[in-house]
């Protein structure tokens, strides 16, 4: 007698982990984006700026530029201190597409253009990809690490105004 055991496939563990982050001096004012991305031995970080923006605008910047630097096809697990972009990305983004970019409110979703790219590189990578909140500045490395050079590129958007 033979006997099979049928389970349910384990969960496939991301390759990749990528933490975000935006900041800005004053909201707005002069604002910086970045990720940090660690996986497969490998450490990567990239940062950006702008001179006039907002932290909402930076934090969904900083998850834009996470996404297009990914491997296609690669699993990755995207984390932000940005509750609002994750619940957004996971939870509220199919309804506001639903309704034309508008919240349950009928009023329009801020940042439309931002969350049309989001919405755009999110579908094309499927369950590849998933978004998870962590609480800012309580500690993780990844998260510290990229609080720093966002804070970072910010400050250098403000040098470069004056």
């Amino acid at each position: 007698m033979t006997i099979h055991i049928i389970a349910p496939p384990l969960p496939q563990t991301p390759h990749i982990v990528v933490a975000t982050d935006g900041a800005c001096l004053g909201n707005p004012g002069p604002g910086g984006w970045a990720f940090v991305y660690a996986g497969g031995g490998q450490q990567a970080q990239r940062s950006g700026h702008e001179a006039d923006t907002t932290n909402n605008r930076m934090e969904a910047r900083a998850i834009i530029e996470a996404l297009m630097h990914l491997p296609p096809g690669e699993r990755a697990c995207i984390l932000s201190d940005s509750e609002l972009t994750v619940k957004g990305l996971n939870e509220w983004r199919q309804g506001w597409k639903a309704r034309c970019w508008r919240k349950s409110n009928g009023k329009p979703v801020a940042n439309r253009d931002l969350w049309l790219r989001l919405d755009e590189l999110a579908s094309v990578m499927g369950d590849a990809v998933s978004f998870h909140w962590v609480r800012g500045h309580a500690g993780h490395p990844l998260n510290e690490e990229a609080d720093g050079l966002a804070n970072a590129a910010a400050a250098e958007a403000a040098v470069l105004a004056l």
